[in-house]
């Protein structure tokens, strides 16, 4: 009788999820960086290895704490060190140019070259990221009559005469701070995909 009482127990059907006899196995806790929990009890029921001390409170910490004791505000995640800078995976450095007037960009970037090749790989992959972040203004072949230009005027169109001379620099700069009606695409895009964005508009406007 006893183990038949077990075996239901683990029966699980519908919305029931049956009993579950090591919660902590099976829900873990998701590791977040930026917001800790600093009670060094909470989730103690969680615990599967659970024991007393001598005082009557668990010896672990409970399942869901999770600061560091060893950083001044207790964050798990660590300050850079003072005057680093961040690099990506191409070991650039990150672009300094601040936002400027429409008319001061084509002066900023004069100089910025594009540090990725024009191979035919990057341009796929510059296509890939146009349809998903560009396309749905300024449409499959740059025109400005992508679904959103339907309502709202004024969306650019890339392979106008206006827009033909263009440097893949001065792309770079619009995709990061945006222009006109385009916001910024800064902290959606990385630094390698906005240029690999630049290539692709760049193939657009010469099947002109």
């Amino acid at each position: 009788m006893f183990t038949a009482v077990i075996l239901l127990g683990c029966t699980a059907h519908g919305d029931n999820p049956g009993r579950e006899y090591a919660p902590n196995m099976y829900h873990s806790v998701a590791y977040e960086p930026l917001s800790q929990i600093t009670d060094t009890e909470a989730g103690a029921w969680a615990n599967s290895l659970e024991h007393n001390d001598p005082t009557g409170k668990f010896a672990r910490t409970g399942e869901y704490y999770n600061s560091n004791n060893y950083n001044p505000n207790r964050m798990t995640q660590r300050m850079p060190p003072p005057h680093t800078i961040k690099r990506n995976p191409y070991n650039w450095l990150p672009y300094r140019s601040k936002n400027v007037p429409k008319d001061s960009v084509p002066i900023v970037t004069a100089n910025l070259r594009n540090p990725l090749d024009s191979t035919a790989a990057v341009v796929a992959q510059g296509q890939l990221l146009y349809s998903t972040y560009c396309q749905h203004c300024h449409g499959a072949k740059g025109a400005g009559d992508g679904k959103v230009a339907d309502k709202f005027a004024g969306v650019a169109n890339l392979t106008g005469d206006a827009y033909l001379k263009i440097t893949e620099g001065h792309i770079f700069h619009v995709i990061t701070y945006g222009a006109g009606l385009m916001g910024s695409h800064g902290s959606q895009v990385s630094p390698e995909d906005r240029w690999r964005i630049a290539k692709y508009v760049k193939a657009l406007q010469k099947k002109k």
